[in-house]
């Protein structure tokens, strides 16, 4: 019965693998292999094509060195070479996965089904369906995977830590190598900002910076190197405790390892580490002076040396948390009472007035199509008389009601994602893609509405109506269908959150509605006697702030907005007429379109890398 209840989250790290078992009352247990919490990632491939794994792989790299695999975490398209035979690496992290699981099971009492898994922040799908199947080899049930600074930062507010919501933080996972990301709090949880990683800034690059410090003739042949990797980390560890310690060499003469020395050769990858904390704080654009905390973890991190480098290199006072080693699988498991779905997800709950604004595009699509359907030229014809539309003013109608059907879906699903008594049996994820996936569709109806009411009303064939109602959304359409991908899969969530990240300009909104309503009044000017100075300044003025609209959408910042705005808003002022609203509406319509591609590409699909900075703060003390 107690194994039901267990939850077990493990971190696969590149040096070394860490698991905890979670209970629903709080407490945890680390599991321990050879009587320590840590189990060695590197395995040894045998002969006979069993898998040795943990401190009996090292033990066993002196014997047999080519079969030795230190880091088989690799790349999901990546092969290992073992005494010439190519080896799968999700088989070799099975192997440490189902030791792991088997530890679990002797614990707990029995099978446990809630297994999370710990994956880097910067992984992408391709590496994240990996590690699901090196799960699966392992005989894991269906893991959750939870990113590891989120997970830190969870354990971080599970131990007591004070954060308010909205604080910036970076967390900083010194193992093998060094992966920093920079994270936000909502009200739901924790947003990645940025990440990034350097594989020679951690503790392989200090162990290699050791060895050629203690032998600098020459070293060692390769049949000896990985005992004496084994024994400079053994060393290192025991230096907690003594002023020098002696490390055996083989085929040579002991030698003596002391901290000044340990000291002198890690400052440079700790540096690099540093560097690696700025550049991530620049590529998340947040202001250095509001961090509100930097978290070591990793086994490297519990070196005195990290203290002193990170607050001189980047001016924030780092904080080592509690078990570093262990903090990102206990965040993981929930070992402290947060719930999964926070430590996975961090929607941001929609502010009021982002809530408000999804009126607007959805009053104005409302106040186009009822303005166009009501004010159209009659002309007479030998049968029947036919009306001459405004297709342009339907299909900006058509744009501004697929716009506020996304806002009004992602917000509710954004909501309901934050809730965790809200009864729905799905993943705060799925429910933000299902609210997108059906304020899509919501979308199509309504236009399509438009279309039916608009050709009864008017009397016309359906087709056109379809034409200017359909066209114009199908790539909003096709663009949402990848957000909402995007949204389920977990791949990134956009800074600010969905709702945010789909909200479109209002101000671009209210200008385009008001400029075609003002085209689409002076329409009838040629049949209004006395009236066509008046209607034709108003047609130039429409089309005016049709390119105020268009200039809004693409550009951001007033100067800019300014100096392109004005020769674009006199294009279009010139170009508007009777018989060419459609084309000045489809430069709207075009408008809108870059503008989600842009958003999608800018916040989601790519980020620009920032230029590195030397000082993250002012000169001064470090703040505490």
């Amino acid at each position: 019965m107690r194994a039901g209840q267990a939850r077990l989250a493990i971190d696969c790290g590149s040096a070394t693998t860490t698991a905890v078992l979670a209970w629903p009352d709080g407490s945890w247990s680390p599991l321990l292999f050879d009587g320590e919490p840590g189990l060695p990632s590197a395995v040894l491939v045998a002969a006979d094509g069993s898998v040795v794994t943990g401190q009996r792989a090292w033990q066993a790299a002196t014997a047999d060195p080519q079969r030795f695999v230190p880091r088989p975490r690799r790349p999901a398209d990546e092969q290992v070479s073992v005494a010439d035979v190519q080896v799968a690496p999700a088989d070799l992290v099975a192997a440490t996965l189902r030791r792991v699981v088997d530890e679990a099971h002797r614990m707990a009492g029995g099978p446990v089904e809630d297994v999370r898994l710990v994956v880097p922040a910067g992984w992408g799908p391709r590496r994240r369906t990996w590690l699901r199947q090196a799960a699966h080899r392992a005989g894991l049930a269906q893991p959750r995977l939870v990113e590891a600074p989120v997970a830190v930062a969870s354990d971080a507010l599970a131990s007591g830590v004070q954060l308010p919501v909205g604080s910036v933080v970076v967390v900083c996972d010194l193992g093998a190598g060094v992966e920093v990301s920079v994270l936000r709090r909502g009200p739901a949880g924790f947003e990645v900002l940025s990440t990034l990683a350097d594989p020679d800034a951690g503790g392989d690059a200090i162990d290699a910076a050791l060895t050629a410090t203690l032998l600098p003739d020459g070293g060692v042949p390769a049949a000896d190197g990985w005992a004496l990797t084994a024994s400079l980390r053994t060393a290192k560890h025991a230096l907690a405790g003594h002023a020098a310690v002696a490390v055996p060499v083989p085929s040579g003469p002991a030698v003596v390892l002391n901290h000044l020395m340990v000291e002198q050769t890690a400052r440079p990858a700790l540096v690099r580490a540093a560097g690696l904390v700025r550049n991530a704080v620049d590529a998340a654009e947040a202001d250095p002076t509001t961090i509100a905390a930097l978290w070591c973890v990793g086994g490297t991190a519990q070196m005195p040396l990290v203290a002193d480098v990170m607050a001189a290199e980047t001016g924030l006072r780092p904080l080592l948390v509690p078990d570093p080693l262990v903090a990102a699988a206990r965040g993981a498991a929930d070992a402290g009472g947060l719930t999964t779905e926070q430590a996975v997800v961090g929607e941001p709950v929609p502010s009021v007035w982002r809530a408000v604004a999804i009126g607007v595009p959805g009053f104005a699509s409302l106040a186009l199509v009822s303005h166009a359907l009501f004010t159209p030229t009659w002309h007479s014809g030998l049968m029947r008389e036919w009306a001459f539309m405004n297709w342009g003013e339907v299909a900006m109608a058509s744009v501004f009601a697929v716009i506020a059907c996304l806002a009004a879906g992602t917000v509710l699903g954004s909501s309901l994602a934050t809730r965790t008594d809200s009864g729905v049996p799905l993943s705060p994820a799925a429910q933000v893609a299902t609210g997108i996936l059906t304020s899509a569709w919501l979308g199509v109806a309504v236009v399509g509405m438009y279309a039916v009411v608009g050709s009864q009303y008017i009397g016309t064939d359906l087709g056109a109506f379809l034409r200017w109602t359909l066209l114009p959304v199908a790539p909003i359409l096709l663009v949402a269908m990848v957000l909402a991908l995007i949204a389920f899969r977990q791949w990134r969530t956009p800074r600010g959150g969905w709702s945010e990240f789909l909200a479109f300009p209002v101000s671009s909104t209210l200008t385009a509605t008001v400029g075609m309503v003002l085209v689409q009044w002076s329409l009838p000017a040629t049949y209004s006697p006395g009236m066509e100075v008046w209607l034709g300044l108003g047609s130039r003025l429409g089309g005016l702030l049709i390119g105020v609209g268009v200039i809004t959408a693409l550009v951001s910042g007033w100067w800019l907005r300014l100096v392109m705005g004005v020769p674009f808003a006199i294009l279009t002022a010139t170009l508007v007429g009777r018989y060419n609203t459609g084309t000045v509406a489809g430069l709207y319509v075009v408008a809108v379109i870059v503008w989600w591609l842009a958003r999608l590409w800018t916040r989601i699909l790519y980020t620009a890398p920032s230029q590195p900075r030397r000082n993250l703060v002012p000169p001064g003390p470090p703040r505490s």
